[in-house]
């Protein structure tokens, strides 16, 4: 098997001599050349080469960002909502992020050495997962999207880490608080427009997840959308106000409960394949917890069965 392992040097749990690790634990079973990245979109650079050069499995070893970077640049956009999957490699994930929302969700450990023992066992066993993927208008994501507030807290997280600081969970608690107070609490400009539904107006901000969790709050997992798979539709979450109290609620529920919350204050709906978010004002726009830019409408689709990922099995995760 040709492989490519995918480095990023910069994620923020990346271990030395990456390569070494995994070369120790896949032993002569798999046959595969280390790249390293070194700029912005250099993953999805290298892993479109490796499409094209008919690599057969894609290793990488970052967080979510360097994922998304990978996806995007393997995996073709969809044409009528279907993908030509014959070139696409396999995707592995060592994690080196500060959340790996991803991969935990695909029932991968956090631990780069771990992980590659698992990756070992798999590619031994010959198991995978067919998992589907989340299209907005240009761009793949696998777990997360969001216009709003949560997109305002990725956007000031990144102006940080471009300063070195690290992406830690009391980081991320308050710099939500300070998004919080920043922002236009008294006037929603939200419409959410979904197939087979009125349209739901006055909300502040959206969240649409692949799968559940939405992502991580160090080791808890933070649910929105419950019922929201990988291999099924995509999860649609908002609120209705921006009142301290309810927020504090809400997030304590996305905490403590497993369904996740749902309260009055909240459109909540678990799979659809297709949701259009649609803003008076232009608002800050995240994927895969990385912010793009400012956008004041956005279509998103489920794409289901596109990508291999060699993980445990649904039933085993």
């Amino acid at each position: 098997m040709r492989a490519l392992l995918i480095v990023n040097p910069f994620a923020t749990t990346t271990v030395a001599k990456c390569g070494e690790i995994l070369a120790h634990a896949l032993g002569d079973k798999v046959h595969f050349e280390v790249r390293t990245t070194s700029h912005r979109g250099h993953a999805s650079e290298i892993a479109a080469q490796a499409a094209k050069d008919g690599i057969d499995l894609v290793v990488v070893h970052g967080g979510d960002g360097t994922i998304n970077e990978v996806v995007n640049g393997m995996v073709p956009a969809p044409v009528d909502g279907k993908v030509p999957t014959a070139s696409i490699p396999m995707l592995a994930i060592l994690p080196g992020g500060s959340a790996n929302v991803f991969a935990r969700s695909l029932g991968i450990p956090s631990s780069p050495g771990k992980a590659a023992q698992q990756l070992a066992h798999l590619l031994v066993a010959g198991e995978d997962r067919r998992v589907g993927l989340g299209w907005a208008e240009t761009q793949w994501f696998t777990f997360a999207a969001g216009l709003g507030f949560d997109a305002a807290v990725c956007e000031l997280i990144d102006q940080q880490r471009a300063h070195g600081k690290s992406a830690n969970p009391l980081r991320y608690v308050r710099t939500a608080f300070r998004a919080f107070f920043a922002s236009d609490r008294e006037k929603p400009s939200l419409t959410i427009y979904r197939p087979g539904h009125p349209p739901a107006p006055d909300l502040f901000f959206a969240f649409i997840s692949n799968t559940s969790p939405w992502t991580y709050f160090g080791l808890l997992p933070v649910h929105t959308n419950a019922t929201t798979r990988i291999e099924s539709g995509l999860g649609v979450f908002a609120l209705r106000t921006m009142d301290l109290f309810p927020i504090l609620a809400t997030a304590g529920q996305m905490l403590a409960l497993p369904g996740g919350p749902a309260t009055k204050q909240i459109l909540r709906d678990d799979n659809v394949n297709s949701v259009r978010l649609s803003s008076t004002r232009p608002l800050p726009f995240q994927l895969d917890g990385d912010f793009i830019d400012n956008r004041a409408e956005i279509e998103f689709f489920a794409v289901p069965d596109t990508l291999t990922v060699v993980a445990p099995s649904k039933t085993a995760g």
